[in-house]
């Protein structure tokens, strides 16, 4: 079953000990946004799968991170987020794969839901048709000797 938040209030998420993060709600407002980001559109056609996703993530929590906390700069001062902040917190592996378990994954996962075909009603094969027919053997031709 599907769960509405209808108060879709910002929430808090753990990235890492004493590191967390108040984000708002991956809503589709955002995602669209984060498509269109100029940082996101500019990737080149020939950049992997890793820097279009550095990319993304990027940009979309520059829209989303409202407050953090345990964030400081390299004098132990406590910093806000700015969006070159928020890029240099991602560039930390352990909080980029936090940031995409804990907030980017869940609003992907329904988007994978949705891409997966429905179970069969009565086990994984029933109601499945073959897709391939099985190879014929050829005929055996008499040999005359």
């Amino acid at each position: 079953m599907l769960t509405l938040d209808l108060t879709n209030a910002p929430r808090w998420h753990d990235l890492a000990p004493g590191v967390r993060v108040k984000l708002r709600p991956l809503t589709t407002a955002l995602m669209v946004a984060t498509r269109s980001d100029s940082a996101v559109e500019d990737i080149p056609e020939a950049a992997s799968d890793e820097e279009r996703a550095v990319a993304f993530a990027k940009a979309l929590a520059r829209r989303a991170v409202l407050a953090w906390e345990g964030i400081g700069d390299a004098d132990g001062n406590v910093i806000e987020p700015s969006p070159d902040a928020v890029d240099a917190l991602l560039d930390i592996w352990p909080i980029f794969e936090a940031f995409q378990l804990a907030y980017v994954s869940k609003g992907l996962l329904l988007e994978q839901e949705k891409n997966v075909s429905a179970l069969s009603p009565n086990g994984p094969s029933a109601g499945a048709n073959a897709t391939v027919k099985p190879a014929r053997k050829p005929a055996r031709t008499a040999r005359r000797g």
